[in-house]
């Protein structure tokens, strides 16, 4: 689903104008679309009888041609006019030559009218203003939208729809008048507006849907966006294939580098998060007092012990890690390490190492001439996380001796260590952030939180319409690690496998909420449960 701001939206509605796809052809696309979607979803509830909320603007005239659509194909359909239409219009004259109801909040003072044709209905279509609306509410409107809350307060079954947008919401900035009408779903119209994945808004537009308005492929203004919402159908396409001929090397290898003895869950969550999400093989490198207590836990895995110091990784361990390399085809690292020097060291020898390899599958020149080896081993594609972000900053550079396009997975702190500005800073501009050091870095950025956001070099750009606490719990940033590596292992690209990763991460934790039956009982290890049930939506059996 493209992301757009309104300046945007406007820009690429003219040229598909001046391109012969007018204004009108948009409306009725865009109308029917909307209709068809109702039909399609929601097609069980009451009886089939809808009432739309009409303003007098082009979401008035989409909810108009939804309501004419949905009239030919069974439904008892009611428009309710916020205010008149124009006299040349001819959307409500068509509406009621095929069976509509009309009324008019100029002829209903005492909003009678409008409580029957609620009473009546079990979908409300929103459709009184629309996109380029800024506050404040004109106070009829306020009026109306008030009287629609209060008529529907105790109707718990009737579904509501937003018509591109809840009336009364700010789709650039997100701001919303006290009066708008929650939504269970917004039909969004060609693209999703920034403003719906910022709070308020956010809160009252329920589930984003995207249809088409008719857009020609080779409208340039439209397939040249390249900020994106992830969703299901987005990430079921972008998933490897499951051949029933598969085996277990079908879906790679995933070496999970992680833990210490102060974090042993670390090492444990990401772990199974890689399996969970479709690895053929989890090798756990370990130092061995985190051995002892998980192999018990984790029979699936293989393991790799590491030495240590005190129990963490000890620098010695980028030897062994180097040798099993080869069997990776993709590898975690910083999960649960700690920030004690001796691990600190490890990671320099590591990406020293697999920073000499010439030019070579990931494109590095070589340190110096005797430090190249040619039979050294070139490093998988790595996910890092967490402690492994803060120990990269101790290497100058350290951007240029990662394998390209490595995933990076920090939190507002962590990227504030690592690029230097402030988490005001990087939480006031979030997509403007990521995409600028993704691409002064060359490694995709995984900014997490609410709405996170997964930047490519490349300039393409990913939201993740999540916003809950049921992730902001100790442990998820490691399943959320694990998911990528997983997904990594597999063959995905760099990209798509984080975004796809973070995406599926913010499923788990919304259906690891409704499991516990509320957000602050979810605990990390409920998310990593969850996975399959997300998957579950993606893969059939």
């Amino acid at each position: 689903m493209k992301l757009v701001n309104i300046a945007t939206m406007h820009a690429i509605e003219q040229e598909a104008n001046q391109n012969g796809l007018t204004f009108e052809m948009m409306m009725e696309n865009a109308g029917r679309e909307l209709g068809r979607w109702v039909d399609h979803h929601l097609a069980n509830r009451r009886e089939k009888a809808v009432t739309g909320l009409v303003g007098p603007g082009n979401n008035g005239g989409d909810t108009l041609i939804a309501l004419e659509y949905l009239a030919k194909h069974g439904w008892k359909v009611f428009a309710y006019l916020a205010r008149p239409r124009s006299t040349d219009d001819p959307l409500p004259g068509r509406l009621t030559a095929v069976g509509g109801a009309i009324f008019t909040g100029a002829d209903d003072a005492g909003g009678e009218k409008l409580t029957i044709c609620l009473a009546q209905s079990g979908i409300v279509l929103d459709g009184v203003l629309g996109t380029g609306f800024r506050l404040p509410l004109k106070p009829e409107i306020a009026a109306l939208l008030s009287q629609v809350e209060q008529t529907l307060a105790d109707e718990q079954d009737v579904y509501i729809v937003a018509v591109d947008c809840p009336s009364g919401v700010d789709c650039d900035s997100g701001e919303a008048a006290p009066e708008v009408i929650a939504a269970n779903t917004t039909v969004c119209m060609a693209a999703v507006k920034e403003g719906l994945l910022r709070y308020p808004a956010f809160g009252l537009s329920g589930g984003l849907v995207v249809v088409n308005i008719g857009l020609p492929d080779d409208l340039s203004g439209y397939h040249s966006i390249h900020r994106e919402v992830v969703d299901e159908e987005m990430v079921r396409n972008w998933l490897p294939q499951r051949p029933v001929d598969a085996h277990k090397g079908t879906f790679g290898t995933a070496l999970m580098v992680a833990g210490s003895v102060n974090y042993t869950g670390a090492a444990l969550l990401a772990g199974k998060a890689a399996y969970r999400s479709g690895a053929g093989l989890v090798m756990m490198a370990v130092v061995e007092p985190l051995y002892t207590a998980l192999a018990g836990q984790f029979p699936e895995c293989i393991w790799l012990l590491l030495p240590h110091e005190n129990g963490v990784i000890a620098s010695g361990a980028s030897d062994l890690i180097r040798k099993n390399s080869s069997k990776a085809t993709a590898m975690l690292l910083g999960s649960g390490w700690g920030l004690e020097e001796p691990t600190s060291k490890f990671l320099n020898r590591l990406l020293d190492i697999g920073a000499t390899q010439g030019k070579g599958a990931w494109g590095f020149a070589p340190l110096s001439a005797a430090a190249a080896s040619p039979a050294a081993p070139i490093l998988p594609p790595l996910v890092v996380d967490a402690d492994g972000l803060k120990l990269l900053v101790r290497i100058p550079n350290w951007y240029e001796l990662l394998p390209k396009l490595t995933v990076l997975t920090p939190h507002p702190g962590e990227m504030s260590i690592l690029c230097g500005l402030s988490k005001d800073e990087i939480q006031a501009d979030r997509e403007a952030v990521a995409m600028k050091f993704a691409r002064q870095w060359g490694h995709v950025v995984v900014l997490k939180g609410a709405f996170t956001v997964v930047a490519d070099p490349d300039g393409r750009l990913a939201i993740i319409p999540v916003a809950t606490p049921a992730l902001a719990r100790a442990g998820t940033g490691d399943v959320l690690a694990g998911i990528i590596t997983g997904l990594r292992a597999q063959g995905m690209s760099a990209f798509e496998a984080a975004a796809a990763g973070a995406w599926i991460h913010g499923q788990a934790g919304l259906l690891a909420a409704q499991n516990m039956g509320n957000t602050a009982s979810v605990l990390a290890g409920d998310v990593v449960n969850a996975v399959a049930g997300v998957f579950s939506r993606l893969i059939p059996c």
